[in-house]
């Protein structure tokens, strides 16, 4: 076990025969501010910045222990503690010291900056700042601490007493008993992540987050230090509401503040787990969240917002005209998703509420060629979906290698056969979606018997008559009765090759593409 990180507040130690020394006084002052009741403490943040004012551009005290101790209580009581670090790295502060790298570190590590704390200790080695073994053994013991933080993620399943009761009787991974147990079993893991913020105390900004709901628009909340100027409503649901916002006015600084009650920081655990897990190539596929603020009445998940509309916007595009998508931006937004899906499961997750509510669309940043299609190189690396609100995700690598589950996500026209049918399901769960888009609505499914007597499931409205009827049946056939519960990666390989090979058929296929997406863009950005 690596030992554990252990960080307090510097002490100060004032010799009563010091030679006169102009840091004395405020040394005096602050250690009394320090030992004294919490009224007189609040006059600490004042004492330590006019100490820093004072005295950072004088070289006397540039490599003072005394007065970098001073820097990190300062640093412990800002809001934005990164600013301060990087001032003393500005100001030169003992920069040859490892006490500057090692408690900075430190400090970072217990903020959940974890990242940065390494930055920190490597810094530190690279100016070769003495004594340099201790900055070494520092450095090598904070690796330690993060190899057991990642190996309790995956280790961290239920016990085996409650395994085979699981892996017999199915697990509803949404229960409140399941999620009280999982959180239980994550905490001591979420909250070293960075962007973790925690307090026991309800939100208590200047304007109460439940006045937001009748009017949002142009108010301001403060959170960590910073200022959200609210721009509107987003999107909000029976537990949470989520806003658009842009940070300290900054028009070209646009978050989504997920604000839920109560607390819910499950969702913020399921988005590092994609950070850790997704390849950089691919996790633009899956949303992301900068930090997350717990209070003791609710959460605020401050995430990237999209401004390009959701699927579903897409699909209603063509509802309102009376039209059917076209059959190659079906096909294309359905290689998508199954390969987002194939991606995800591969790595051990489930979304949970896969629907077009819930996928972003995104557009390349230069125009889109013909080539790099079939390779998701060039401009189609940033053209696609993106996948968020992630509250009913699932990590497997929590659960036994071979659980099932039961329960149902209570989102009408999403849910699976086997919820419908009270069976076990796991990787079912994300895909009823993958076919609603060739229906171009929620897609009903019938059960149908065959000449043999069994019965097969299939959607309720015929094929189109000038698609590809032979793809698609093959598609909903293998989709809906002969889903995998174990290992699913190769069924949505195969199908995704399957439809590859169709748009690779015939060159002007992915020209039309092109043109679609194009005018999809025009569309829906300038609505």
């Amino acid at each position: 076990m690596a030992t554990m990180l252990s960080y307090s507040p510097p002490r100060f130690k004032i010799a009563v025969d010091a030679h006169h020394d102009p840091l004395l006084p405020f040394l005096r002052s602050i250690k009394k501010a320090l030992e004294a009741s919490d009224d007189s403490a609040s006059n600490l943040s004042n004492l330590l910045k006019d100490c820093i004012r004072n005295f950072k551009n004088n070289d006397r005290y540039r490599n003072d222990v005394r007065f970098l101790k001073i820097w990190l209580l300062y640093m412990g009581v800002s809001d934005d503690f990164e600013s301060v670090f990087k001032e003393m790295l500005d100001s030169n502060v003992c920069t040859n010291s490892s006490s500057l790298y090692v408690w900075s570190a430190s400090f970072f590590e217990l903020k959940g900056r974890l990242h940065d704390a390494l930055t920190i200790y490597q810094l530190g080695i690279c100016r070769n700042a003495e004594p340099i073994e201790w900055l070494k053994k520092a450095q090598a013991l904070f690796l330690n601490r993060i190899s057991e933080i990642q190996n309790a993620a995956s280790t961290q399943k239920v016990d085996d007493k409650e395994s085979k009761k699981f892996e017999d009787n199915g697990i509803n991974p949404w229960g409140t008993s399941t999620m009280d147990s999982l959180l239980k079993k994550i905490y001591p893991l979420i909250m070293k992540f960075d962007g973790y913020r925690s307090s026991t105390k309800p939100y208590t900004g200047k304007v109460a987050l439940s006045t937001l709901k009748n009017s949002s628009r142009n108010k301001v909340i403060e959170i960590g230090g910073k200022k959200y100027h609210i721009k509107g409503c987003a999107g909000q649901g029976g537990f949470a509401q989520v806003y658009k916002a842009n940070v300290d006015s900054d028009p070209d600084n646009v978050v989504a503040l997920k604000i839920q009650k109560p607390a819910f920081p499950w969702e913020f655990y399921i988005y590092r787990q994609l950070d850790k897990r997704i390849l950089d190539r691919e996790r633009s596929s899956y949303g992301f969240a900068h930090r997350i603020h717990i209070y003791s009445d609710c959460s605020i998940l401050i995430c990237d917002y999209l401004a390009n509309g959701t699927l579903q916007d897409v699909i209603n595009s063509y509802v309102v005209l009376g039209k059917s998508m076209e059959e190659v931006l079906c096909i294309y937004y359905t290689i998508e998703m199954l390969h987002m899906v194939e991606t995800l499961h591969g790595v051990g997750l489930i979304h949970g509420d896969f629907k077009p509510d819930n996928l972003l669309i995104r557009y390349a940043r230069g125009d889109l060629t013909e080539d790099g299609f079939f390779s998701r190189i060039g401009p189609w690396c940033d053209q696609g979906l993106c996948l968020v609100d992630w509250g009913r995700g699932i990590d497997l690598h929590l659960f036994p290698d071979h659980i099932l589950f039961k329960g149902d996500c209570r989102t009408s026209g999403f849910r699976c056969i086997e919820m419908l049918e009270d069976k076990p399901w796991k990787f079912q769960a994300s895909h009823l979606l993958n076919y609603t888009t060739n229906a171009i609505s929620y897609m009903e499914v019938v059960k149908k018997e065959q000449s043999d007597g069994s019965y097969m499931y299939l959607p309720k409205l015929p094929f189109k008559r000038y698609w590809n009827i032979e793809l698609w049946k093959t598609f909903f056939t293998k989709m809906l009765n002969q889903y995998p519960h174990d290992d699913d990666r190769s069924l949505l390989q195969d199908l995704k090759k399957s439809f590859q090979d169709y748009m690779s058929s015939n060159p002007q296929l992915i020209k039309k593409l092109k043109e679609l997406l194009s005018k999809q863009r025009a569309s829906l950005c300038s609505a």
